[in-house]
């Protein structure tokens, strides 16, 4: 073992006379503690929250867009479909139409995102067919015989919390109003239809599940009075590749086509999420900062207290780079052991966060009911990294006063 660091260590061991100074090295190191624990808990909770938004919104919409823009909609949804699962990367394509609408249920009423969907193929671009809680998604394609011969009605699945504000359950009847009117004898009016609840869905996003109602594709186009389809939705075989396959599509069918990938779709809320990210990285980061200038009060003093030392070791041949290598390495182990200390803190802290589930939120604000905490391993290697490196930062100007103390004064005064 070098010398410098043997002397570094018993340096940081008190005695006596020296306990203050230990103290202060023992603060140092727990402000390096709280800060990393500080750190590594917050970027697991954005990280988390980020991950998780992304996750369930990918479950519950597709990872593009495509829409043609000579016609209203996708005359040909079969042809379509064909085209663009050729394309790299596409491994699902499903038609669909979105609109406005008014569900009533009694006397309790809800507007609503109507979508209509081919109900063989929609489980390949989202997995709403896989979110069914109760009844089957299938029964939304094939009415169900009613009791007593009455007519048979269609289907609609609604969102969790949708058919709990509405009171209720598969089986029940609905009545769905859509904008696109009916031409009567008292003039236009909004066009109504009686449906059966063939299902209920949960998705996980408070939006989704609170606005959000699905019919097949016939019965979508009947309610919307549309032709054909507005959109086709395309799902890739890796999300980071789908503003790549969007581009691809504007580059060769730029004249014909409409597209918007995932990105573009949610981008307010992604850059708010990771401006957020980055805000309270910088904030907590300053933890850190502090705690390094505890470094630098603590090895000045160490400095003050030790001058007679420096000056014995000079004078038995230590060079000054050993002298500056000696308070480059104490405070150094100062930070090893609170950036240690803090990493096993902050996993052990999001571990349990995460396990437990401990930190809720509001769903209808935040779109989930409690927070996931995410350890990404760059993230962890940034953190100490940043960590190591403020700390050796801090032992620069103290290791390189004691470097420059002259013998004779220090000991003279000593």
């Amino acid at each position: 073992m070098p010398y410098e660091l043997q002397v570094a260590i018993r340096y940081l061991v008190a005695r006596r006379r020296q306990a203050f100074i230990s103290l202060i090295s023992f603060v140092s190191a727990l402000g390096v503690a709280v800060g990393v624990t500080a750190l590594v808990v917050a970027l697991a909770l954005t990280t988390g929250l980020q991950g998780e938004l992304r996750d369930r919104m990918l479950g519950s919409m597709p990872h593009i867009y495509v829409a043609r823009i000579a016609e209203s909609g996708v005359p040909d949804p079969a042809a379509e479909r064909t085209r663009f699962t050729a394309l790299p990367h596409v491994i699902g394509a499903a038609p669909v139409v979105i609109g406005p609408a008014l569900v009533r249920a009694g006397e309790r009423s809800a507007f609503v995102t109507l979508k209509g969907v081919d109900t063989a193929i929609e489980g390949s671009v989202t997995e709403l067919p896989a979110k069914m809680i109760a009844g089957r998604f299938d029964a939304l394609a094939a009415p169900p015989e009613t009791a007593g011969g009455g007519p048979r009605l269609d289907g609609i699945a609604l969102g969790k919390d949708l058919a709990a504000s509405l009171a209720v359950r598969p089986g029940d009847v609905v009545t769905v109003l859509t904008p696109e009117g009916t031409l009567t004898p008292m003039g236009v009016m909004p066009r109504a239809r009686s449906l059966r609840v063939a299902g209920i869905f949960q998705l996980g996003l408070y939006e989704m599940d609170s606005a959000y109602a699905v019919v097949s594709m016939p019965v979508g186009l009947r309610l919307m009075g549309k032709p054909y389809p507005d959109f086709l939705q395309l799902k890739v075989d890796d999300l980071y590749q789908a503003h790549a396959v969007a581009e691809a599509i504007m580059a060769r069918h730029g004249a014909t086509y409409q597209v918007q990938d995932f990105a573009q779709m949610n981008q307010s809320l992604f850059s708010a999420l990771q401006l957020e990210k980055m805000a309270v990285s910088i904030t907590i980061g300053l933890i850190v900062c502090v705690a390094a200038l505890n470094i630098i009060a603590s090895l000045v003093l160490m400095v003050m207290e030790k001058s007679r030392d420096i000056a014995i070791l000079k004078t038995m041949g230590a060079t000054a780079r050993s002298i500056s290598i000696v308070f480059m390495l104490q405070g150094t182990l100062i930070g090893v052991v609170g950036t240690a200390a803090g990493l096993v803190l902050g996993l052990s802290l999001s571990f349990v966060l995460d396990r437990y589930r401990l930190v809720h939120i509001p769903g209808d604000v935040y779109q989930i009911a409690y927070i996931p905490f995410r350890i990404e391993p760059l993230a962890i290697a940034v953190v100490t990294g940043a960590a190591l490196v403020i700390c050796f930062l801090a032992t620069i100007y103290p290791s390189r006063q004691a470097a420059r103390l002259d013998p004779a004064e220090a000991l003279r005064h000593g």
